[in-house]
């Protein structure tokens, strides 16, 4: 037996134990080693003219889009999978398949883009006068918030509104933010900009639409403010709530019948219950 296969001696065994129990009486004292953290990226400006959308459900969505112009696709092996995109080279724009960190450089790491990002053009916002015909539609009057219009549309979706009505200044841009919270409510709802909010409710009179503004100190329960076959709800901004011109020009001012201590909603909560409460009368 030569001197790399001898046996250790009690001796070498004895000290062998003490400096185990040294260090794991050490380590157990200190805690587990805190994990370095991920260093943050910024990410990188789009583009000029194009958008960053990311993320499985917004940019499916907008894979199905016909109207959705796409430029270019990072995108992970897994992710193409979960996509169910069996030939990328047949997408009619180039598809880079990456690992998640050059994503993140493109996105920032707080984006949750679950390895997929595209570049694509904004959609073009439509007219009221290309409006169609649609016994519901949500009016939102200066909402600036993007998580909170992004949250709307899906409830928008969700409960069949036919278009949703924004004011050209002092509302969101399509980002990928938008498009995150709206989890691929973006492509699905026509999206009316108008530039004076009170001419455009002037129209929806004329096109037959009750428009219940919604507001805390409402003088009627939402309920009771139910009236004729087409309905327009409208909801204010985070804070702020409906501006006086608005509130001069819908048909009623309403509220949502709260017996808690708490008497307002955020706008994006309230949007949904309302939605609901209309959809439940229009289909009497």
């Amino acid at each position: 037996m030569n001197d790399n296969q001898s046996p250790k001696s009690p001796k070498d065994s004895h000290y062998a134990r003490l400096r185990r129990q040294h260090r794991d009486t050490h380590a157990g004292a200190a805690g587990p080693r805190p994990r370095s953290a991920r260093p943050a990226i910024e990410g990188s400006a789009a583009p000029e003219g194009l958008i960053r959308l990311y993320g499985l459900h917004t940019v499916r969505a907008a894979l199905d889009n016909p109207e959705r112009r796409i430029r270019r696709m990072l995108v992970t092996k897994n992710a193409l999978a979960r996509l169910e995109i069996a030939e990328p080279q047949a997408l009619p724009f180039p598809v880079e398949i990456v690992e998640p960190k050059l994503i993140d450089r493109e996105t920032g790491s707080d984006a949750v883009h679950q390895g997929v990002m595209i570049e694509a053009e904004p959609l073009r916002a439509k007219r009221l006068a290309e409006f169609k015909d649609s016994p519901l539609v949500l009016v939102l009057d200066q909402v600036t918030d993007p998580h909170n219009v992004g949250a709307i549309m899906r409830s928008a979706i969700a409960f069949g509104a036919g278009a949703l009505i924004t004011t050209a200044r002092h509302s969101p841009q399509e980002s990928g933010v938008l498009a995150k919270a709206a989890s691929g409510a973006l492509e699905m709802i026509p999206h009316i900009e108008v530039r004076n909010l009170a001419d455009a409710l002037e129209e929806l009179h004329a096109l037959g639409f009750t428009t219940i503004g919604l507001d805390s100190e409402g003088p009627t329960e939402m309920e009771s403010a139910l009236s004729g076959e087409r309905i327009a709800l409208v909801l204010g901004a985070e804070g702020k709530g409906l501006r006086q011109k608005t509130r001069e020009t819908v048909t009623t001012l309403a509220r949502l019948d709260m017996p808690g201590a708490i008497k307002s909603l955020n706008v994006s909560n309230a949007a949904a219950i309302s939605l609901y409460a209309v959809r439940r009368y229009l289909g009497q």
